[in-house]
């Protein structure tokens, strides 16, 4: 099995007691790659030196809307000269991002988040990189700017919106990654997109260590977990899981040009 975990922050605090035992973990399920995305620009040299340390992790960097708090206008110009720097580095960023906006936390001042999801946008496009965008609540906030600024490619992670919006999404250019929530018997709207929608458009991530699967609830969750991920969604699929596998990883190495 040779699975992509598209969304995982192994680089957070969480796994510094046990990172290389993960690492290990996660390679004897299948797990060869990972996608790490960043939170905010503190974050970034941290998240570069897990990604250098061991094979197989592949940094993203942006501005998170949850850390809202720690974001400066500046950031986004140092963004840019960061991401410029990195390209020639051993593990060149494959992506911006996690960036997008929340809608669910009442907190977070959604102009904000406007400005510094549609600048992550542009830079995205400037370096044609694919953006990892987080949409909670904002699935059409997030169709509507991708759609006015265009030229743009990526995914919209831990996906839970409605078949529609994912057509939507599908049209212009962007995947979709299920995770953690797919394995809840209760999560029945997300459990028939998985069903039904295109394999073309999948990536399977853990959003490590948060969205613990079913089986693991309270518990930190760990790249390992992807193999769960892939079986559910198989079998709402009816399928094998070879072919999911398979499919999955595809889109993985296309959108990112790993």
């Amino acid at each position: 099995m040779d699975l992509v975990d598209s969304h995982s922050h192994f680089d957070q605090a969480e796994f510094d007691a046990d990172r290389e035992a993960a690492l290990e973990r996660a390679h004897a399920a299948g797990v060869a790659r990972q996608v790490v995305p960043a939170v905010d620009a503190a974050g970034w040299p941290k998240l570069r030196a897990v990604c250098a340390s061991a094979s197989g992790l592949h940094p993203a960097y942006g501005l998170h809307p949850i850390c809202l708090a720690n974001h400066r206008p500046e950031h986004l110009d140092q963004l840019r000269t960061w991401l410029r720097h990195e390209q020639s580095s051993m593990r060149p960023p494959v992506a911006v991002g996690e960036c997008g906006l929340d809608f669910f936390l009442d907190t977070l001042d959604r102009q904000a988040q406007q400005f510094y999801f549609d600048a992550q946008l542009r830079i995205a496009r400037e370096f044609d990189l694919p953006v990892i965008v987080h949409a909670r609540r904002s699935v059409d906030a997030v169709i509507g700017s991708i759609r006015r600024i265009g030229g743009l490619r990526g995914v919209v992670h831990s996906f839970s919106g409605s078949p529609e919006q994912a057509r939507q999404l599908w049209s212009l250019g962007f995947l979709i990654g299920l995770g953690g929530p797919v394995t809840y018997e209760r999560a029945n709207r997300l459990r028939r997109l998985a069903a039904s929608m295109p394999l073309e458009q999948l990536l399977l991530e853990t959003d490590s260590p948060d969205q613990p699967n079913a089986g693991h609830r309270g518990e930190r969750n760990e790249p390992a977990h992807l193999r769960e991920v892939l079986a559910t969604i198989a079998q709402l699929r009816g399928v094998d899981e070879t072919k999911v596998a398979e499919a999955t990883t595809a889109n993985a190495l296309r959108l990112f040009r790993l």
